[in-house]
C-alpha cells in the first residue's frame, strides 16, 4: 500500500480580466496526483480551464507544518468531517 502525503501546490490563475495567486494544500500519494486535484478544484470552484493555471511549485509538507485545519484534523484521526459525529 502506497503512504498518502499532504503536498503544498502553489501557483497562479491568470484569465484575461482577473490574475490571482494561490497556494493550496491536497492530500495525494504522488505530486501529479495533488497537481490533477487543484486543476479539478479550481476549475470546479472558479470555472478556469486547466490553460489559466500556472502550476509554480509543488511540495511536500510534513504533518506537523500542515496550515489547512481539514487536512490537520484528517491526520489527526479526530473522526468524520462535515457531518454529525
Amino acid at each position: 500500500m502506497s503512504e498518502v502525503k499532504v503536498f503544498r501546490v502553489i501557483g497562479e490563475i491568470r484569465k484575461p480580466n482577473w490574475k490571482t495567486s494561490f497556494e493550496k494544500e491536497v492530500i495525494a500519494i504522488k505530486p501529479e496526483h495533488a497537481i490533477e486535484k487543484v486543476y479539478t478544484e479550481l476549475g470546479s470552484k472558479h470555472r478556469v480551464k486547466r490553460f489559466h493555471i500556472e502550476i509554480r511549485k509543488v511540495e511536500e509538507v510534513a504533518p506537523g507544518e500542515v496550515e489547512d485545519p481539514l487536512i490537520r484534523k484528517l491526520l489527526a484521526g479526530e473522526g468524520k468531517i462535515g457531518g454529525k459525529s
